[in-house]
């Protein structure tokens, strides 16, 4: 049986991922601060390393597919939290995994982007100091900053490491790509429509098909992304936004 391990594993789009791909024929092994088979907190180095040992261990260190999911929203006070689990934890778990996805059938591994990596303030010295592998740096311009320039630029951090690894897992054998979502209906996002500051900005951030879109839809896209028919797929962002992406950036991809 193929085994695949999914981080944020025990609610949201996490938690639709492990039902789409178990129901495909998966084995998952779930990451997730409780509620799961390995827990660990992903915003801690020493979470980060627990994570990948558990996996390692549940997986007898071999995998087939990888999905980080495990995020916070703009909403969660504590922002350099955030930049730590969003880019940092993801990352840790990604990088952790790649020789026992190496070993794997057909491997491939998913990151959970963000189509708000896209917002102009996203791109900045908080997005570089994710890259450049400084959590200090980056944890002290989260905290200088707020809500949205975290989550976005932790978000952006992760699509753009995502894009700078993916030659080197596909040559290596593993396709590495990533999801970026719109609005979706999660407790995340129902947390986040009740926080008065971030509530309306939410509210208003539009969606050309009609308003948020469901678990289960960005689920279809990651089980896409890791199967066979996506084979051709390295390196790539793939936006299931309802049309927000392509409404706000026309002429730019």
């Amino acid at each position: 049986m193929r085994i695949a391990a999914v981080t944020g594993s025990a609610s949201g789009i996490g938690a639709a991922v492990r039902r789409r791909l178990e129901r495909d024929g998966l084995r998952v092994v779930g990451v997730d601060l409780r509620g799961a088979e390995v827990v660990a907190d992903l915003a801690t180095t020493a979470g980060r390393a627990a994570a990948v040992a558990g996996v390692l261990a549940a997986s007898g260190a071999r995998l087939d597919a990888l999905v980080a999911c495990a995020g916070l929203g703009p909403h969660v006070e504590r922002w350099p939290t955030i930049v730590a689990v969003n880019h940092f934890g993801a990352t840790s778990v990604l990088a952790g995994l790649r020789d026992a996805l190496a070993k794997g059938e057909r491997p491939a591994a998913v990151a959970i982007a963000s189509n708000s990596a896209t917002l102009p303030y996203a791109d900045g010295p908080l997005a570089a100091a994710c890259l450049a592998g400084d959590e200090a740096e980056a944890s002290r311009l989260a905290l200088a900053s707020d809500g949205h320039t975290a989550y976005a630029g932790s978000k952006l951090a992760l699509a753009r490491w995502v894009r700078r690894e993916a030659p080197a897992w596909a040559r290596a054998g593993i396709r590495l790509n990533a999801v970026a979502p719109g609005p979706v209906r999660t407790p995340l996002l129902e947390a986040g429509l009740a926080h008065p500051l971030y509530g309306p900005a939410i509210r208003d951030f539009p969606v050309p098909t009609g308003g948020p879109g469901s678990p289960d839809d960005v689920a279809a896209a990651v089980a896409f992304l890791l199967g066979p028919e996506a084979a051709f797929c390295a390196g790539s962002v793939l936006f299931v936004d309802g049309g927000t992406d392509a409404m706000l950036r026309a002429d730019r991809f």
